[in-house]
């Protein structure tokens, strides 16, 4: 017994993905070569990136101190860009209800399921930036372009998130509901809206919390917002006054990440 037990380990170890030490140390030699032909492939010129490293500092000096002299600028551009991130996410809020409904299996028939599913992995394909780019080439520099490319954006996650949540539920009440001879609105609000709410409402408030990081950025392609203000200064060389530009879309974030990890704790 004394030596049974003792061929036993006395700490318990989670088993290895790679199965064998041999085939851990293949692997990591794998991700190795790999690195290694990635950055030689990569053509780095050191000699200029050790020159731009002068002109570095020097712009960083010249930011230094931040230029809030043209607060009125400064406030347009930043109150656009929260527009644009709240009427984004109502519009993809409202969209995705019906994209999220269509593209779950346990919902809607075999052909229109594929279809939404195809729509959404279409959509997921493009980042936003890209997107705007293409709505600004449609719509020209502005707001608009921006509004558009962040409901886009907006209606193709908040409906793959519903999706999921609605193919995730529980089918119990969903049975009873429809047993009773109820129509397929009444069992959606009765039986599959109390299931998804809470986490899409959570899942809204997050969106929104991206959107306004993200409606900072597309604004650098002229998609609108304070992004666009901070592309032009640089065009300028005004250095200080992009300076209070990053000063205050740093500030907006982290108003909007506090403000979102408050809401979904309260909706906890």
């Amino acid at each position: 017994m004394t030596t049974a037990a003792a061929s036993y380990p006395s700490r318990w170890r989670a088993p290895s993905i790679f199965g064998s030490p041999g085939r851990r140390l293949a692997f990591w030699a794998l991700v190795c070569a790999y690195l290694v032909w990635s950055l030689s492939t990569l053509n780095v010129d050191t000699a200029r990136v050790l020159a731009g490293l002068p002109r570095a500092w020097t712009i960083l000096a010249r930011m230094v101190p931040p230029d809030f002299g043209r607060w009125e600028l400064l406030l347009t551009g930043m109150v656009e860009s929260v527009q644009i991130a709240i009427a984004a996410t109502i519009i993809g809020a409202v969209l995705s209800i019906p994209l999220g409904i269509a593209a779950s299996a346990n919902l809607s028939p075999r052909p229109l399921y594929l279809l939404a599913r195809a729509c959404m992995v279409t959509g997921r394909t493009f980042h936003e930036v890209i997107i705007a780019i293409f709505f600004v080439k449609l719509f020209g520099f502005g707001p608009v372009a921006g509004l558009l490319t962040l409901a886009f954006s907006s209606t193709i996650f908040l409906g793959k998130m519903l999706a999921e949540d609605i193919e995730n539920m529980k089918p119990g009440p969903v049975e009873a509901i429809r047993a009773t001879g109820a129509s397929f609105g009444q069992t959606f609000f009765y039986a599959v809206v109390p299931q998804v709410l809470i986490k899409t409402l959570g899942v809204l408030i997050y969106r929104l919390d991206s959107n306004l990081r993200h409606s900072t950025v597309i604004g650098i392609v002229g998609a609108g917002g304070i992004g666009q203000t901070l592309s032009a200064s640089f065009s300028r060389y005004d250095f200080d006054f992009a300076s209070a530009i990053l000063l205050t879309i740093a500030a907006m974030v982290a108003f909007g990440e506090w403000f979102s990890d408050w809401a979904r704790r309260r909706l906890r």
